[in-house]
């Protein structure tokens, strides 16, 4: 009996609260705005960041958690100390790839790959900055996390043979075929640098990260790009292991190998960069937390002025309704009822600002994604943790507004004016 007395009585101040939201219009406008842009900014940057996360994940992973790989670069130089030091060190070639596949038990596969930038043309169609991959043997398909589409890849007596092959990326479909279906690309031929390939398959697509698209590539086997471009380039070698946990293992072992091929390696420079994907990872990590630092700081700026704002308007109410409150008092309302009537007030109009800007948050995180081409991941977790700040914003700033209009003398309040 008196749990659904006390239920009445909330029911009641939660009725009493509303009425007054919507009779002080502005006044309740004003109290969103600034709820809203907090919310608006947080839900906006975690629902892009989120999308981010989850697309580069799946980017860099693409190769899995059992690839690493040995150059003489790093494929990250943070400064030019370290651009002029990598460049002393002796090029990866052949021979180590050769070492480390006979030397390094703990290796599944061993590839290698070389990159050019080239135009590539057909008929009269070109394609501009295409990345040219010479990759030996034909492992690298799966090292690389690559699958045909339409065709087949070449044997490893075509590879060896130093043919004038290829396989294309989902791009060269739309910039040399003009999007037509892939089997009609198959047995084309098309110009890289101007010598002639022909095409024997078409991978699947791989998307765009950041607005570089890893669909715009051709593979071509190694000796073939040796004859096109010279042997005399350093190397990537990739390794893949059978499992996660070989992984260190492996690393171990052909650091060790590439250390006594260098023979003047020393724990300040090996001689070449041993690198798995986390390097990306690690980098776009230490980049995105910083954009959330920002981005809670905002946030938090916005939150606070608008609980300073939701403080003032009710401190406003409760001195223009102080009539009101000594009324209420005066028929039998109690300290209690009169406290929660103003807290459902400030945290009713708060809850409602960051319902407002978890909804205005997704529009423009989606507009941006439109604009910029970034993934968007929605997630209900920030929606309802958006709604609960502003809530939790407004029961912190409601408070003092609603304990002094509960505590006010029922006669005092009665002849103010």
């Amino acid at each position: 009996m008196r749990y659904s007395f006390r239920l009445t009585a909330i029911w009641e101040a939660f009725r009493v609260a509303t009425a007054s939201l919507r009779a002080n219009k502005l006044r309740t406008a004003l109290t969103l705005i600034g709820i809203v842009v907090g919310v608006t900014a947080v839900i906006a940057v975690v629902t892009i960041i989120k999308g981010l996360d989850q697309t580069v994940a799946q980017t860099f992973s693409s190769q899995g958690s059992t690839v690493f790989s040995i150059s003489k670069n790093p494929q990250i130089i943070k400064s030019r100390e370290e651009f002029i030091k990598a460049n002393r060190r002796k090029d990866v070639t052949h021979e180590d790839a050769e070492a480390i596949a006979r030397l390094c038990p703990a290796c599944w596969r061993v590839g290698i790959a070389a990159n050019a930038v080239e135009t590539v043309k057909y008929a009269d169609q070109k394609a501009e900055n295409v990345r040219i991959r010479g990759v030996d043997p034909t492992t690298m398909f799966d090292i690389d996390g690559v699958t045909i589409d339409v065709g087949r890849i070449w044997s490893d007596t075509e590879g060896a043979s130093g043919r004038d092959i290829c396989v294309i990326g989902a791009d060269m479909l739309k910039n040399l075929f003009s999007d037509a279906p892939s089997d009609r690309a198959v047995g084309q031929e098309i110009r890289i640098d101007g010598r002639p390939y022909l095409v024997l398959g078409v991978l699947e697509p791989l998307g765009s990260i950041f607005g570089f698209s890893r669909d715009n590539v051709v593979y071509i086997p190694y000796s073939t790009y040796q004859k096109a471009y010279g042997g005399r380039r350093s190397l990537v070698v990739f390794i893949q292991v059978p499992d996660a946990g070989q992984l260190e293992i492996a690393e171990d072992q052909v650091r060790t190998i590439m250390r006594n091929r260098r023979g003047h390696a020393t724990d300040e420079d090996e001689g070449f960069a041993l690198e798995t994907q986390d390097v990306f990872l690690n980098l776009y990590g230490s980049a995105t937390s910083n954009i959330y630092l920002v981005t809670i700081g905002v946030a938090a700026v916005s939150l606070l002025v608008g609980g300073i704002v939701v403080m003032n308007i009710m401190l406003v109410s409760v001195t223009e309704r102080t009539k009101e409150i000594g009324i209420r008092k005066a028929v039998g309302a109690r300290r209690k009822d009169i406290l929660t009537q103003f807290l459902i007030e400030a945290v009713g109009v708060t809850a409602i600002g960051g319902a407002i800007g978890v909804g205005t948050g997704f529009g423009l995180a989606y507009v941006i994604s439109a604009l910029i081409g970034f993934p968007l991941l929605i997630s209900v977790t920030s929606a309802v943790l958006g709604v609960a700040c502003s809530s939790i914003v407004g029961i912190a700033s409601g408070m003092w507004p609603a304990w002094r209009a509960a505590k006010l003398d029922p006669i005092e309040a009665l002849r103010a004016e």
